[in-house]
């Protein structure tokens, strides 16, 4: 006993700080895995829309 209060509630402590720092951790990872695919969906949105203007380039040199 520390300061008259059981190893037990030390141990309490100690893991309800671990626990939030594992929570903080996998909240981190889980944002940037979310960045991550936002960036990808956003270059596929990108490409599909160059493609698309090529077509109607295209299309269009074909109607002159």
């Amino acid at each position: 006993m520390w300061f008259g209060i059981p190893i037990w509630v030390f141990f309490c402590i100690v893991l309800i700080f671990v626990s939030g720092a594992m929570a903080f951790r996998s909240m981190r990872a889980e944002y940037h895995m979310e960045q991550q695919s936002i960036e990808q969906e956003g270059q596929i949105y990108l490409a599909r829309m160059e493609e698309e203007k090529e077509r109607r380039n295209r299309h269009r040199k074909v109607m002159l």
